[in-house]
């Protein structure tokens, strides 16, 4: 999977008069670097469906693992799209994203190895996995699937001073 560049744009809508776009690579930089997402799907019924998660940044795409009987690996076989989100919780500073696209199972061993590898270095030992059956393995015997979501758009809100951005893939 190849990063792509996005088409970027203020919504002057929501954005302070001095408020600018967010440069892309400033909100790749937060996505690779943040230690929590948050990941929503939509449940059977049409409900969402909502739930922290750690994960990884890279080849222009969101990577997160869950369990195969898990809700929201159930929802994203009946419904692949979803938002993953990310903020620091502070109102007068900082970035909040949100990416939209559709989460992809990913079962090449070798990207699944490479990923390993990259949990490994941004979250430590405890998350190492072995990487078999198109899956991660952990120590304890349970297994989980990868997923990566390419974005379709990502929003950025800005705030100080509070702006939206919207860049489109």
């Amino acid at each position: 999977m190849n990063a792509r560049m996005p088409e970027t744009a203020l919504d002057r809508r929501y954005s302070e008069p001095e408020a600018e776009a967010v440069p892309w690579p400033q909100a790749e930089k937060a996505l690779a670097e943040a230690e929590l997402y948050w990941c929503t799907t939509v449940r059977p019924d049409g409900r969402p469906h909502m739930t922290p998660l750690i994960g990884i940044w890279g080849n222009g795409a969101l990577h997160f693992t869950t369990g195969p009987e898990e809700r929201k690996a159930r929802n994203l076989a009946r419904n692949p799209h979803c938002v993953l989100a990310v903020g620091d919780g502070r109102y007068g500073a900082g970035l909040d994203l949100a990416v939209e696209g559709e989460a992809v199972r990913v079962t090449d061993l070798a990207r699944l190895a490479a990923l390993a590898e990259a949990w490994v270095a941004k979250y430590g030992e405890e998350w190492r996995f072995a990487v078999r059956d198109e899956a991660f393995w952990h120590e304890g015997g349970g297994h989980a699937h990868v997923f990566a979501v390419a974005p379709d758009a990502v929003f950025g809100f800005g705030k100080s001073p509070f702006s939206q951005t919207r860049w489109r893939f």
